[in-house]
């Protein structure tokens, strides 16, 4: 065991060995016996592919670049394919994220398009296609800017013809919904077909603070009718819908209106699952989540009338739900976070996975025997496992006594170790959202950092997901209160239990967490630097028409409504207190991010000006909300190494300096 000092560790995990293995498989399913799902490709540009994995074992990516399966429905996007059988050979519907159009796709044929384009503001976007019961057309949702700015937006259940009749007329999309409802998921039909169940919402309300079950009568000819709101509410968050299949010997009376209906919901305080308006396993652990992007899916029906659920607190597992007896038996193995992305035939349950030894990887599970394997997208240790970090999973005490829940990564290496006097640096980790959470999945972007001696602390501060609705409600406006809070009682309490390096402590996050950590700085004299990713800035201006219509009344439940208290948003913005900031920082941003658009930096560096502050920003170039490109991810990497090696004094073989200004 070599004695280096803290940050001065060799590591084999560089930063375009972590780049390059950032992202994971998603939108699994099926097409006839097949599993299907869509995989990222940093080094393509950070296109994501759609991977088949053919009866015999065989993988292939199906579609070449520059092909990109990616919706951006809501900008955070959806479920975006979908597959059946025709004469024994798929037929595969996608988004392509270039255009937003959907594509129809065959072996040997080239993509065709199914959907026009528009000029109008951000055109016409798709998410959570399915073939219509009659075969004929595909079933999506659908959103249409209507204007010039982000909330001229209407969004329809819709029906597109599958001959691509419509790929250059908008009149041929048949519309299934009304727009009331300014927010709606795609529908699920029942088993006899004959119904459709999605959900809805509406402005000020996120879908974890109110959603409501809407079930619609399916028509001969194909439609709608009588839509009407059957669970749900403004204070209640339904996370997903879908339709029990029946038990085997089933009779055959028709079913009513809502029987079979099952749904997540978080009435008793906890995301549980239900069956008819009944609890089927209650218990305080989430049976769902945030649902950020279109078509997550916590649990799945399955033949016979048993239930696949992903759940869990904090932490999640794989089980199969006996709805009649309530029990529960959770699918062995080493995986310690399951997704939320199920897909179900027969038996056979598939699933996305990982651990802290592995990342995210394809898992069926046959329920007939028990037994789980991996099916796709394999882990393969790229450096020996002895570099990988060690997650302690803490629960820390924050003000007024408050619980805040972490995963502490110390510095790990096998051949090296510290001097004994010498206490580590610690980076903490803010999650966005901020209705986000840690997952105990291996990341080698943590690693690059716990490899060479930096300790690494990811809080799921108060607002996180996984811990109850009344953890989630601490946020309520508390933004930029609660979990500047909640960070640094970890961060202190790290230092004063000997842990961490009280003179060596940074704060990292982005988007939400990239506010966080802003707000941190003018805030608190915790830490001694931050790495700012793609933040929010300029609150006033994010919350009156500078982001996205899906996160536009967003700060009405984390503040509360503009109009109310200004104030409010001036005194927590950091744009507005800029002159507080007297350590170093990175700002790191995507120049097509319509979320938390460049504009936020520009002007919050602006009030910097003529302030001999070291920082550095980095705007890249064809990255939006979030890095996706191996070079991208890789340069961003090594920046912050190199600012936390300026810092705190660290000597980091090989990592390029970062010019910071002055």
């Amino acid at each position: 065991m070599q004695v280096l000092p803290y940050g001065s560790w060799p590591s084999p995990v560089d930063a375009t060995l972590a780049a390059s293995h950032d992202g994971r498989p998603e939108y699994v399913g099926f097409v006839g016996d097949e599993v299907w799902w869509t995989a990222p490709r940093p080094a393509e540009q950070g296109r994501r592919t759609l991977v088949r994995r053919r009866a015999d074992g065989t993988q292939e990516s199906v579609l070449p670049a520059p092909w990109n399966v990616r919706s951006r429905v809501v900008e955070y996007g959806g479920h975006p394919w979908a597959g059946v059988l025709r004469e024994g050979r798929p037929l595969v519907v996608f988004v392509h994220f270039t255009d937003q159009r959907l594509y129809r796709y065959e072996q040997g044929v080239p993509p065709r398009p199914l959907t026009p384009l528009s000029p109008v503001g951000g055109g016409l976007r798709w998410a959570e296609p399915q073939v219509s019961p009659a075969g004929d057309e595909v079933w999506c949702v659908l959103e249409e800017f209507t204007g010039g700015v982000p909330t001229d937006v209407r969004r329809v259940l819709a029906a597109v013809p599958l001959d691509g009749s419509a790929a250059d007329d908008r009149a041929a999309v048949r519309e299934l919904t009304d727009d009331r409802r300014r927010f709606v998921t795609g529908a699920r039909l029942s088993p006899d077909g004959r119904r459709a169940a999605w959900l809805a919402w509406d402005h000020p309300r996120m879908p974890w603070d109110g959603t409501e079950v809407i079930v619609a009568d399916v028509t001969d000819d194909g439609n709608l009718s009588g839509a009407r709101v059957v669970a749900g509410g403004p204070g209640e968050s339904i996370a997903q819908v879908d339709w029990a299949r029946p038990p085997q010997d089933a009779g055959a009376t028709a079913p009513t209106a809502e029987d079979g209906l099952l749904y997540t919901s978080d009435r008793s305080g906890w995301w549980n699952l239900y069956r008819d308006h009944r609890p089927l396993c209650p218990r305080d652990e989430e049976f769902g989540g945030a649902l950020w992007k279109l078509g997550q899916r916590w649990f799945a029906p399955l033949d016979g009338g048993l239930v696949a659920v992903v759940h869990g607190r904090g932490a999640t597992a794989l089980g199969v739900l006996d709805p009649e007896s309530a029990e529960l038996v959770d699918a062995a193995g080493p995986w310690t976070e399951f997704a939320p992305t199920l897909a179900v035939r027969g038996g056979r349950v598939v699933a996305v996975a990982g651990s802290p030894r592995s990342a995210y990887e394809v898992v069926e599970l046959d329920t007939a025997t028990g037994r789980a394997r991996v099916i796709g997208a394999a882990h393969e240790d790229a450096v020996d496992p002895a570099h990988y970090p060690e997650p302690r999973i803490r629960t820390f005490t924050g003000p007024d006594g408050r619980d805040v829940h972490a995963h502490v990564y110390p510095p790990h290496h096998p051949g090296h170790a510290a001097p004994d006097h010498e206490l580590p640096p610690y980076v903490v980790w803010v999650h966005g959202g901020p209705t986000d959470r840690a997952t105990l999945v291996l990341d080698l972007e943590i690693a690059y950092f716990t490899s060479r001696g930096l300790g690494v602390a990811v809080v799921d501060y108060g607002g996180s997901t996984g811990y109850g609705r009344e953890y989630r409600e601490r946020l309520r406006e508390q933004w930029g209160v609660v979990d500047v809070e909640d960070c640094a009682a970890v961060a202190l309490a790290l230092a004063e239990e000997g842990t961490a390096d009280r003179r060596r402590l940074a704060v990292r996050g982005g988007s939400a967490g990239g506010w966080t950590a802003a707000v941190s700085l003018t805030r608190t004299d915790v830490y001694a630097c931050a790495t700012i990713r793609y933040p929010v800035l300029d609150l006033t201006a994010w919350a009156t028409g500078e982001t996205h219509d899906f996160e536009s009344r967003y700060p009405d439940g984390l503040v509360g409504p503009p109009d109310d208290v200004p104030a409010r948003y001036a005194q927590r913005s950091p744009i507005e207190h800029a002159d507080r900031i007297t350590v170093p920082f990175l700002l790191l941003q995507g120049l097509d991010d319509v979320i938390c658009p460049p504009a936020q930096c520009e002007r919050f560096l602006a009030r910097l000006a003529g302030r001999a502050l070291p920082h550095a920003y980095l705007a890249f170039e064809g990255e939006g909300h979030g890095f996706r490109r191996t070079a991208t991810m890789a340069r961003a990497l090594e920046a912050e190494l190199s600012l936390y090696a300026q810092v705190f004094g660290l000597c980091p073989p090989g990592i390029p300096r970062l010019e910071l200004m002055r």
